[in-house]
């Protein structure tokens, strides 16, 4: 290993995820084609196995683009998702920066060496996601930054996933060759709409007239996406922060209980919005906490015992 790895990999918070080791994601092992290492900055590896989002999309985004992309960001990430991007410009940007607002987790992976941050003017963001999150690429400090390597790196982020977002892309778009891997992968994508006069937007209609779930809220994609988070919540019972699945959030620990409630009533007590409400109630549904009953009624369900 040649000396400025050696020095590298010395440094606190680095570190080389090899495949076949206890930290290399089983999802991106699962791929035809994973990288046989993952150069990883940041002060928690076990990210890379926590159940994803990756949020993409166009590097030239529009303001109103970048504002939902960090929307849906802010709000998965709050929900206990990681979101995982690619660190460019526009909605790959604006997805880690709406995780980091919302007190979430976000890894960024990038089509250089690991220790060469592109763009340059990501640098900050790129400091604040190893605070929170990772920074990974398959490529080892001092490597050269080379076009050709960020579609290649597209596949990790598709790979890591449980699914994929598009929030505004082009047809030519580099995010819809992450999408296109993602459907081969078996992974779920999922694309925002956008007004027929917007090239921006001609990417995410492709998407969706080739199959891809509409997204309005982050309610359409949870839907999508409950059945793999029930088995990585039946893998472990746990959550990202190492909570029992049967923790209540704080608006919900002292109204929720094992007697059903109505959801006006919830409304009422916990002063949630109906729409922030809904995704929480849904959320804890997916882990298996809570049990949505007939009449729009819901109740905790009794802890595993083990």
């Amino acid at each position: 290993m040649p000396d400025r790895w050696r020095a590298w990999l010395a440094e606190a918070g680095h570190a080389l995820v090899l495949q076949g080791s206890p930290l290399y994601p089983e999802r991106l092992a699962a791929i035809p084609d994973p990288p046989p290492a993952l150069w990883v900055d940041g002060q928690n590896p076990a990210l890379l196995s926590e159940p994803q989002l990756a949020i993409v999309g166009s590097r030239h985004a529009s303001r109103n683009g970048e504002i939902t992309a960090e929307s849906f960001a802010l709000e998965i990430g709050r929900l206990g998702l990681v979101i995982t991007s690619g660190l460019a410009a526009g909605i790959d940007a604006a997805g880690h920066r709406g995780a980091l607002d919302g007190g979430g987790h976000t890894i960024a992976v990038t089509g250089s060496g690991i220790d060469c941050i592109y763009p340059s003017r990501n640098r900050a963001l790129a400091d604040a996601i190893r605070a929170r999150g990772l920074v990974v690429s398959e490529y080892p400090p001092g490597h050269p930054v080379r076009a050709f390597q960020f579609p290649l790196r597209n596949r990790i982020i598709a790979g890591l996933s449980l699914g994929t977002l598009v929030v505004e892309a082009t047809r030519r778009s580099g995010s819809l060759i992450t999408a296109r891997l993602a459907a081969e992968y078996g992974r779920e994508v999922f694309a925002v709409p956008g007004s027929i006069h917007h090239a921006q937007s001609k990417g995410c209609h492709k998407l969706l007239r080739d199959g891809a779930k509409l997204v309005e809220n982050i309610d359409d994609i949870l839907i999508e996406i409950a059945p793999q988070l029930a088995i990585v919540a039946a893998g472990g019972n746990r959550d990202h922060r190492g909570a029992t699945a049967t923790s209540l959030p704080a608006p919900l620990a002292n109204v929720l209980d094992y007697s059903p409630i109505g959801f006006d009533a919830l409304v009422a007590a916990t002063g949630l919005t109906a729409a922030e409400l809904s995704s929480m109630l849904l959320h804890l549904e997916i882990q298996g906490t809570i049990e949505a009953l007939p009449g729009g009624r819901y109740c905790r369900l009794a802890e595993r015992a083990g």
